[in-house]
């Protein structure tokens, strides 16, 4: 069987879908009896290489950005597919490129709260593009038992849907040993310790960054400790806001924005860092919390999303719109030694059933699950 993996949308492997194409390339079966081609942007060419290459990739030139992946999925990516002789197709960022119409059988990969993207949506016609996407795919996978709900609740059907868990790169994230230095040396940047650290992109409202901000701000002034807020993630369409939150605040030289963040150093962040705070409530995956947790170090997250599914009992879970007691939340997972420890020791046990290995095998059981 010849299967097609759809890269376009994946931000040429600066987001959390190309992270995601990255890990299922990565960990593709050297010994299948199938074959697997990526297709995307020509660009993308070695951006989701891996050592072993089992793979092929086809390059395409077309206009860089979402609009065109856009226009290349309405326009020709019928004719395509038809033309690589493609058995099944993998569409790993199904909710942005909108693939339409295959008779190929195909597997619409989402990893976000869809009825959250459709509000975020501009029209009418967007909204019935994305829906109508997600109802021609043979088969649906998703992240988390929060998102199957939420298609359900949007008119898929529930045979259509299966529930794969993102996987944990363990030869990345794992409890590293901590230099005993005051700052943190990740070229470029240089970040003085203690500090939390929220990794995640300056996006929605739903991030809850600036929440974050007036919580940590009412912590520093609580308590006086030195800790310092560390957001890692790409400036997008909440950005200024952010940083203007950041600027009122009277701690604004003890908050650092790193911007893109490359997710391959990490794990020397996390491992580095006094606790990851987490408050986002619009989460469908949440992987890095599982991130986080196999860092060794302890989660205090919100109780919204996919995040009680992902965490389990391993986080110190608060409501980031209640800023008093995300502030004590902050204050207790660094001053609480015994949570401490309980948090970081079952977070570090919690993680070993996430694997990419496991998620790679139960993908290509769906895919061919639905060729006959």
């Amino acid at each position: 069987m010849k299967i097609g993996i759809d890269t376009f949308g994946c931000d040429h492997g600066r987001s959390g879908t190309g992270a995601y194409v990255a890990a299922i390339v990565k960990n593709l079966p050297k010994d299948s009896p199938h074959s697997f081609e990526l297709f995307g942007a020509e660009i993308d060419r070695y951006t989701f290489d891996s050592e072993d290459r089992i793979h092929t990739f086809t390059g395409l030139h077309i206009l860089d950005g979402i609009t065109g992946d856009r226009l290349w999925h309405m326009f020709s990516l019928k004719r395509f597919v038809k033309k690589q002789k493609y058995d099944a197709v993998l569409y790993t960022a199904s909710t942005r490129v909108l693939p339409m119409g295959c008779k190929v059988p195909s597997v619409a990969v989402v990893n976000e709260i869809v009825s959250n993207t459709l509000k975020d949506q501009g029209g009418f016609f967007g909204k019935y593009l994305l829906r109508k996407s997600l109802k021609q795919a043979t088969m649906i996978i998703v992240a988390s038992q929060f998102i199957r709900k939420d298609l359900v609740n949007l008119g898929i059907k529930p045979e259509k849907i299966e529930v794969i868990h993102n996987g944990l790169d363990h030869s990345l994230f794992y409890q590293h040993e901590i230099p005993d230095n005051d700052t943190v040396l990740i070229k470029p940047f240089s970040i003085k310790r203690p500090f939390l650290i929220y990794a995640s992109r300056i996006s929605s409202d739903k991030k809850k960054h600036r929440e974050l901000i007036k919580a940590f701000s009412l912590f520093k002034e609580k308590t006086g400790l030195p800790h310092r807020l560390v957001l890692a993630g790409s400036d997008e369409s909440n950005a200024e806001s952010v940083h203007r939150e950041v600027s009122l605040s009277p701690y604004a030289s003890d908050i650092f924005l790193t911007g893109y963040f490359p997710h391959q150093n990490l794990p020397e962040l996390y491992s580095c860092a006094d606790a990851c705070i987490f408050p986002s409530v619009g989460e469908g995956v949440g992987l890095p919390i599982i991130e986080a947790m196999a860092s060794g170090i302890p989660v205090a997250c919100a109780k919204a999303g996919s995040l009680p599914e992902i965490a389990g009992d391993c986080a110190l879970y608060f409501n980031p719109d209640d800023i008093e007691g995300f502030a004590s939340s902050i204050e207790l997972i660094l001053k609480d030694d015994k949570l401490r420890e309980k948090l970081i020791k079952s977070g570090l046990e919690w993680t070993k059933r996430f694997g990419w290995d496991k998620t790679v095998q139960k993908t290509i059981k769906v895919i061919e699950s639905i060729v006959k």
